[in-house]
């Protein structure tokens, strides 16, 4: 049965729900929109891989990565009933930035330095505290039509609490940049709510077996739906309904480019259904869930798994994708 229940997630953009503890100060995860597929050629570089030294071909998936704005800071304190958000600031940017008042409306008589000031007493006196940075989406800076932007939480790590808050006054209020949370050959994992296909069958949706033709009405259901007593329909019973637009976590995604230059990545004739990749990108081994002009969420990877060095790309598929 894979994955139950299959309904359709609640928000289309990935959620995370653990993060992992890391000592490193820092974001431990990132965000881009997802612009399509290409193939690149590179020198492997695993000691344990039978292609030593060779150069091979591998899809990749290719991240429009614009910078996210911080324009928020959120304090959890972990309770019995797990964690509590008990104190947060805003940037005063926030009241004057156009595309957030899309979102968000804050009230414009609370200046951001009070807040600090309360987090700043909240930290130095609590124990037992998480951090975490409250960040938006800049969708105007990509390819994509839509203007109003994504809001997602991300974790900040470090060994002491002062260090991960420092961190986040370092940042607050300003653009982070792919290049300050990642780096090529880091192992991530990726969330993302996969395609959307509607109400199906159960031949397409549990790819069961079609009736043969002639035993009974119809063909494209399930032979049995179960045995007579109990008498009711259990949970296993292959069913019609929803298909696609799920929540999907996919595990150890190695990024193995991250640049600022589009493009070097920009077929002729733009991205199908996507258009150019203007700034940064990230370009991730294999694929990743979700429709194009989709945002998907990265995080550092929550089972420890290390980072693997970034392989020497020799070759960029750039070709036209109109098949022209």
């Amino acid at each position: 049965m894979a994955y139950l229940p299959r309904k359709r997630a609640k928000t289309i953009k990935g959620k995370i729900k653990h993060w992992p503890e890391s000592s490193e100060t820092g974001l431990l995860g990132f965000g881009g929109f997802k612009a399509g597929m290409t193939h690149v050629a590179y020198i492997e570089n695993d000691k344990n891989s039978p292609y030593k030294d060779q150069e091979i071909f591998c899809p990749v998936t290719i991240l429009d990565a614009p910078p996210l704005f911080m324009y928020g800071i959120r304090v959890y304190k972990r309770t019995m009933e797990g964690l509590r958000a008990i104190a947060e600031a805003h940037a005063d940017s926030v009241k004057d930035n156009k595309y957030l008042a899309r979102k968000i409306a804050l009230p414009k008589e609370i200046k951001a330095s009070e807040q600090l000031a309360k987090l700043d007493e909240i930290v130095s006196n609590e124990e037992g505290l998480e951090i975490r940075g409250l960040f938006a989406s800049q969708p105007h800076l990509s390819a994509l039509s839509r203007k109003k932007p994504d809001l997602l939480e991300i974790k900040i790590g470090g060994n002491k609490i002062s260090d991960s808050f420092q961190y986040a006054k370092d940042h607050f209020g300003k653009p982070v940049r792919a290049f300050d949370v990642l780096k090529a050959g880091q192992v991530v994992d990726v969330a993302a709510v996969s395609k959307g296909k509607g109400t199906q069958g159960p031949i397409k949706r549990f790819r069961v077996h079609k009736v043969q033709h002639k035993s009974r009405k119809a063909v494209r259901k399930v032979g049995c739906l179960g045995p007579e007593t109990p008498s009711r329909i259990c949970w296993t019973a292959p069913r019609g309904g929803q298909m696609g637009f799920h929540q999907r976590t996919e595990y150890n995604k190695q990024i193995i480019k991250i640049s600022e230059k589009g493009e070097e990545i920009n077929p002729q004739g733009g991205l199908i259904r996507y258009g150019l990749v203007k700034g940064d990108y990230i370009l991730i081994k294999g694929s990743v869930p979700g429709a194009k002009k989709r945002f998907v969420r990265l995080r550092a990877s929550i089972r420890g798994v290390k980072d693997i060095a970034a392989p020497e790309i020799t070759y960029v598929n750039v070709l036209s994708q109109q098949m022209k």
